[in-house]
């Protein structure tokens, strides 16, 4: 299908060129003598692209653009004018056009400039979509009261220019959050850049923010760039910020109160443009009380407040936890994707889950790769996520198959508690190590 052009003049010679032209190349054209038609056009033909003259009667070139831009603002549109000059390139441009043709019009100029906003409106809707799919990896999934409450603070905190705190126990997925509010963010095309402040050596950690120049120090064999300067018009996240050190959090609030910093070694100042997002698992309060944590740094940083609630406080998202990680597992091995019984889902359920969340996923991903049949049953999930002695699970409605399941179940799940030794196995159930394995096989 060929890319349809709407073609806006007054001049009935300038429609009858540009149409003859395009049809040649493979376009779809179409035209409109006015403003008014060409919004009507627009709304019922959904033209590619829009050539649309400036010097019409009635409703100029700028109104009409203001207008289009309201209706379909991803439609590219190409002012033409015969009377060009600086302030109508500069208003056209700020009322959203792709680009902007003199009369008379150069051919090859018009073809240019059409394949060219083609090209890149083809590229935003390709970044629309990764942008989509990146929401969709990174949300967080549940329709607990918790993850709700959680929903509605990180779509009030991402459009703000505002520092955030995320807190919450480790696994409960602080970073996925601070990437959510980062794509629903004024800046989701620019840089989300993650330093995570407990990971990296205290007497590194100020280059890795701030960066270096060569020869500051005897390790520093070439200019580097620190965080602060990689997250620019982007955002920088501050992972487990209560063990940075005291030292490093008053350069940290000396660069947010000044809005500028200095590469180590360097004596240039550079200015800096980040959204801060930071995360703790810590109390920092108590962090404050106990000399570890600057309260300027703290307040500086918990302009919004986030807490992630733990994976017992939200048990409810559990089944939707486990089939999406099922999901995503079977795809990433290409295999079928497994199920799992309602007994041994219930066992999940009954966890406490001190992991949160990663502890889950980590599980799911052992079981996955462990359990060989497609179905996850209560005899495969392991301590200390059942109890010592598990509930056999019956699925035959034959008692003679029913008896046979019962027993096939009972031994593995002794087998299991004895690591697998058929021999201690055996000696416990009272049978024969050849009577184990024709049992199980």
């Amino acid at each position: 299908m060929y890319p349809a052009v709407l073609i806006v003049d007054d001049e009935t010679t300038i429609i009858d060129s540009l149409e003859g032209i395009l049809s040649d190349d493979g376009f779809e054209v179409m035209h409109a003598f006015n403003g008014y038609e060409a919004l009507k056009k627009i709304e019922t033909e959904s033209p590619d692209i829009v050539l649309l003259d400036i010097w019409m009667p009635g409703m100029d070139g700028i109104e009409t653009l203001k207008e289009i831009k309201k209706i379909a603002p991803n439609l590219p549109v190409v002012m033409i004018t015969g009377h060009g000059t600086i302030e109508s390139a500069v208003d056209a441009t700020k009322s959203g056009a792709y680009d902007f043709l003199e009369k008379p019009l150069s051919i090859d100029k018009v073809m240019v400039t059409i394949n060219n906003a083609l090209n890149f409106r083809k590229l935003e809707e390709e970044n629309l979509y990764l942008r989509k799919k990146s929401i969709e990896k990174n949300s967080i999934t549940g329709t607990s009261g918790a993850v709700q409450k959680l929903y509605g603070e990180i779509m009030s905190a991402a459009p703000t220019e505002a520092s955030i705190l995320i807190t919450g126990e480790n696994g409960t997925g602080k970073e996925m959050v601070a990437r959510t509010i980062h794509q629903f963010s004024s800046r989701p095309e620019q840089p989300f850049i993650i330093i995570n402040c407990a990971a990296i050596p205290e007497e590194n950690l100020d280059s890795e923010l701030f960066g270096h120049e060569k020869g500051a120090f005897e390790e520093a064999k070439s200019k580097n760039k620190g965080k602060f300067e990689l997250a620019s018009g982007g955002t920088l996240f501050l992972d487990e910020i209560g063990d940075m050190n005291i030292n490093t959090q008053a350069k940290i609030l000396r660069a947010l109160e000044s809005k500028t910093f200095q590469r180590i070694g360097g004596g240039r100042t550079l200015h800096m443009d980040v959204r801060l997002i930071a995360s703790s698992n810590k109390n920092l309060e108590k962090e404050i009380e106990a000399g570890n944590f600057r309260k300027d740094l703290f307040y500086r940083l918990n302009v919004i407040p986030i807490h992630v609630p733990p994976l017992r406080d939200r048990k409810q998202d559990i089944p939707m936890l486990v089939d999406s990680f099922l999901e995503k597992l079977s795809k990433q091995a290409s295999g079928k994707k497994k199920t799992i019984s309602e007994n041994a889902m219930n066992l999940l359920i009954d966890y406490e889950w001190q992991g949160n969340v990663r502890e889950l996923k980590n599980l799911l991903e052992r079981l996955s790769i462990m359990v060989k049949n497609d179905r996850i049953g209560v005899a495969d999930i392991p301590e200390p996520y059942s109890p010592k002695f598990k509930p056999v699970e019956l699925i035959e409605e034959d008692l003679g198959q029913a008896k046979k399941q019962f027993e096939k179940q009972f031994i593995q799940q002794r087998l299991s508690l004895e690591g697998g030794d058929l021999a201690s196995a055996a000696k416990k159930l009272g049978i024969s190590v050849k009577y184990i394995k024709k049992s199980i096989s």
